[in-house]
């Protein structure tokens, strides 16, 4: 990298967690028994299925294969003070990538090779931050779920009547909101934020050819658009249904988020190590909840 990072020593999920992550994600646990629903729906048939459908057709990043991603990997794992998973690289024109954490087993992250033709190594190692968000944040309960869904047709319809379309909906707007979170995740690595917004820049309308000419001043301020002109009665229904049926929030609002965030001093303080002490003494007095 051009310039040394700040390692965020003792970073935890809640010094980052977007609120509406929170907010989602203690929803889900007030519902009776749901963790034993989703398991009992996938089962550990369906966990192997795509472990062994991963480790036939990927290829595992490490110091021998692909070593200059697995030194992406080794360094953003050092900024957020976790244990590395395996990392993969699989062909597929559709740029994607996700992250798998199955019960009595390493967790692993997937990286399409399409999505690594678009990007620079800065941005690839958010991606990977990214992913590695949902790891820090112990997403895994129902991230498995999540991503066996996306995987099989981007949408909850493939389980059929096996879940209430009420709990399908609180479920996408549980994915959707801990992706926000994923994101402060790879700008705490990135520690750039238009290395982030560049990502999902081109995740909207990049390509090989493309990608070197597209302006991201243009895209912040397209962003900036699509917030303005969604922020009547009118515009907020629109923008519901717009994202209701999706897993990610749209690209350019999480661009605009993002870079919302950046400018706070809650993120400056935690690149200084300022917030996370505050937190955890505040924690340590009862004042902060870990939910």
């Amino acid at each position: 990298m051009a310039y040394s990072k700040t390692t965020l020593i003792g970073l935890k999920s809640d010094h980052f967690r977007h609120p509406l992550d929170l907010e989602a994600t203690k929803a889900l646990k007030q519902i009776p028994a749901l963790d034993l629903v989703i398991r009992s729906l996938l089962g550990g048939v369906a966990e192997q299925v795509f472990y062994l459908d991963n480790i036939a057709s990927s290829v595992l990043v490490s110091e021998q294969q692909l070593p200059h991603i697995h030194k992406l990997l080794i360094e953003a794992c050092n900024i957020l003070d976790l244990e590395p998973p395996q990392l993969y690289v699989r062909q597929n024109p559709v740029p994607n990538a996700y992250t798998f954490a199955m019960r009595g087993k390493q967790p692993f992250i997937v990286i399409h090779t399409s999505l690594m033709e678009l990007l620079t190594p800065e941005e690839i190692q958010a991606v990977i931050a990214h992913e590695l968000g949902h790891l820090k944040c112990e997403h895994s309960v129902y991230l498995t779920l999540a991503n066996i869904v996306v995987l099989a047709a981007g949408q909850l319809t493939p389980l059929g009547g096996l879940l209430a379309q009420s709990l399908q909906t609180q479920i996408l707007q549980w994915i959707r909101c801990a992706e926000f979170t994923c994101d402060r995740a790879a700008l705490l690595v990135a520690q750039d934020p238009r290395v982030v917004a560049s990502v999902l820049m081109k995740l909207s309308g990049g390509s090989p050819s493309l990608a070197p000419h597209l302006n991201l001043d243009a895209f912040l301020a397209q962003a900036r658009s699509y917030e303005e002109h969604s922020m009547d009665d009118l515009g907020k229904m629109l923008r519901q249904i717009q994202t209701e049926q999706l897993t990610h929030p749209v690209p350019v609002l999480r661009a605009r988020e993002i870079d919302r965030w950046a400018s706070t001093q809650d993120y400056q303080s935690l690149l200084a190590g300022q917030l996370m002490q505050r937190k955890d003494e505040d924690q340590f007095k009862g004042g902060w909840r870990n939910w």
